[in-house]
């Protein structure tokens, strides 16, 4: 490996958008770029990590910090061993926010090594070792290939590990997300302790139906099934606890003209679809959102994000 460098930019996500657990995904314009180079190792220190932005605080600048371990797996892979590797992280995506951070540095290291490495990993075996490491393939898939993502793990007959499945729908045209963050974070592993073992049929059949219809809703433009179609039985009704005033935000946001209204992934952050136009109604939800979390003394801030198309992409 001669000194090499690259920069791979990737999306926020929001998963399960109400019914799809762990199945559906959407990129959001929102990112946070990795600056990655390596080296001959003459001069320097062997690892460097700067990091601007999101976390700059607190997230680790050394072999703890999950882009490096990302990037490792592909270097291992190859049985390369940069000499030197700087890596620079620009982020922009909250963390531990329900908007796939984690996801992003995972796919951000993966794909700047794999660059590195002369492209050797298709897009299914970069998704394949994401989900691996993430656990569940619903942000890496969106984050990875952008748009509206629908995927699962899937075991093959006759070969080794877990593999991702995963269909790119054309994201729905027209519609805004205002994302609503509150000033906590909720870590996904706590998230995903407090739900149940099991659910009742019912909750199971009612989740099934709204998840068929919201994909359906999607495509075919039918925005006005979105309130409806965002609900779910599985998650949402065990998360409310850790997301003081969830269930107030979600009524504000429907009433100040959100057409549907779900937690982002895990959680704490709030998702709202709006229609594209007017702009102010974006606004107005937002604003709504952030006033319920207020009651519930809660500070939040919005965004209101486009959705993104392309996914990671080598700048």
């Amino acid at each position: 490996m001669g000194m090499k460098r690259v920069k791979v930019r990737v999306p926020a996500t929001t998963a399960n958008l109400g019914p799809g657990f762990d199945v559906l995904g959407l990129a959001l314009r929102l990112y946070n770029t990795v600056e990655m180079e390596v080296g001959p190792g003459k001069s320097g220190r062997k690892l460097q990590i700067d990091i601007v932005g999101e976390g700059e605080e607190n997230l680790p600048r050394d072999r703890r910090n999950i882009v490096y371990r990302a990037a490792q797996l592909v270097f291992d892979r190859f049985h390369l061993a940069p000499k030197t590797l700087h890596l620079k992280l620009i982020n922009r995506i909250p963390l531990a926010s329900g908007l796939g951070s984690s996801a992003a540095a995972r796919i951000g290291g993966l794909v700047s090594a794999n660059r590195l490495c002369g492209e050797r990993l298709s897009i299914k075996e970069i998704l394949n070792l994401a989900a691996e490491i993430e656990g569940h393939a619903d942000n890496v898939s969106a984050a990875m290939v952008g748009g509206l993502v629908v995927s699962c793990i899937s075991s093959p007959k006759g070969r080794k590990g877990r593999e991702i499945e995963f269909v790119k729908l054309n994201p729905p045209k027209n519609l805004s997300c205002v994302v609503c963050i509150p000033s906590f974070q909720i870590m996904t592993r706590y998230a995903r302790k407090i739900l149940p073992k099991t659910v009742k049929f019912e909750q199971a059949v009612f989740t099934s139906s709204r998840v068929t219809i919201l994909l359906a809703a999607l495509i075919k433009k039918r925005y006005e099934l979105l309130r409806m179609a965002m609900e779910d039985k599985l998650h949402q009704p065990y998360r409310r606890r850790l997301v003081k005033g969830m269930e107030v935000v979600f009524e504000e946001a429907l009433k100040a003209g959100a057409l549907g209204v779900s937690l982002s992934g895990a959680g704490p952050s709030i998702l709202a679809f709006t229609a594209s136009s007017p702009p102010s109604c974006a606004e107005k939800v937002g604003k709504a959102m952030r006033k319920a979390f207020a009651r519930h003394k809660v500070k939040s801030r919005y965004l209101v994000l486009g959705i993104d198309k392309q996914g990671t992409k080598i700048v």
